[in-house]
């Protein structure tokens, strides 16, 4: 096996990083796609999910030191976490030997037809050893399936129908509503009942809604027991009226 092949958890090194490109600055290619990327990150820190697992977008993965980063849309990596000292060059980006295993998962949002999202990457992210790996094309720049993924088995990616990630123990999902004032289709996690890991803006939202309701039921109660109050102090006077006392009763 050269050493260009997909890493194991044994192999890991400690090479010389000083030389390595970690930012290039370029930007975010399209609107939709830096929502999109948004939406996949928040929504994986909002629901708790990020406590134990790091969610980035547009930040590289360096699986070897003699070649240069795969820069996925958004990447979920498990069980690890950001160091300290994150401005060190050695920290700033995911380094898969620093990390000591590559990310569970690689999300790339399709914007073009150069993008090799299907031929190139799809080559790289299976050679770095991502379990899984999601090609959302919302335009359908690729054909008309607007959603493809990919899961490793062995040292190759087979495409599959099933949207839920046993592995990962997440789904994805498509979903028609809006997000951050945009109504469109939003590629979104989910749980295994499909229900999608809201943001925290939603969260807020429900909780608002729920706080309302309890308002409500409250404002009803006290409603009803002003008319039973009402009601007793209507057929006390009747009572009193026709001679009896209603505190004999």
């Amino acid at each position: 096996m050269s050493e260009q092949a997909v890493i194991t958890k044994t192999d890991y090194w400690e090479p010389d990083v000083s030389n390595l490109v970690t930012e290039d600055d370029t930007p975010v290619d399209n609107f939709g796609s830096a929502k999109q990327q948004r939406l996949f990150v928040e929504s994986i820190y909002s629901s708790g999910k990020g406590q134990s697992c790091l969610a980035e977008a547009n930040v590289g993965i360096f699986y070897s030191s003699e070649e240069p980063a795969i820069v996925p849309d958004v990447f979920l990596s498990l069980d690890v976490t950001v160091p300290e000292d994150w401005w060190k060059k050695q920290n700033r980006c995911y380094m898969v030997w620093k990390f000591k295993k590559p990310p569970e998962v690689a999300i790339e949002i399709v914007s073009n037809k150069k993008g090799e999202e299907l031929g190139e990457k799809l080559n790289i992210y299976a050679k770095v050893g991502v379990t899984y790996y999601i090609v959302y094309d919302p335009s359908q720049q690729l054909g008309k399936k607007l959603l493809r993924v990919y899961e490793l088995r062995g040292m190759h990616y087979y495409e599959t129908n099933q949207t839920w990630l046993d592995k990962v123990g997440l789904g994805v999902t498509l979903w028609s509503g809006v997000f951050e004032g945009r109504h469109d289709v939003w590629l979104r996690w989910c749980d295994r009942e499909g229900n999608v890991l809201l943001t925290g803006s939603e969260i807020g939202e429900q909780e608002k809604q729920r706080a309302e309701q309890a308002e409500q039921r409250a404002s009803l109660a006290e409603s009803q027991l002003e008319q039973e109050k009402q009601r007793t102090q209507f057929l006390a006077e009747r009572l009193l009226a026709l001679g009896i006392d209603p505190d004999s009763l």
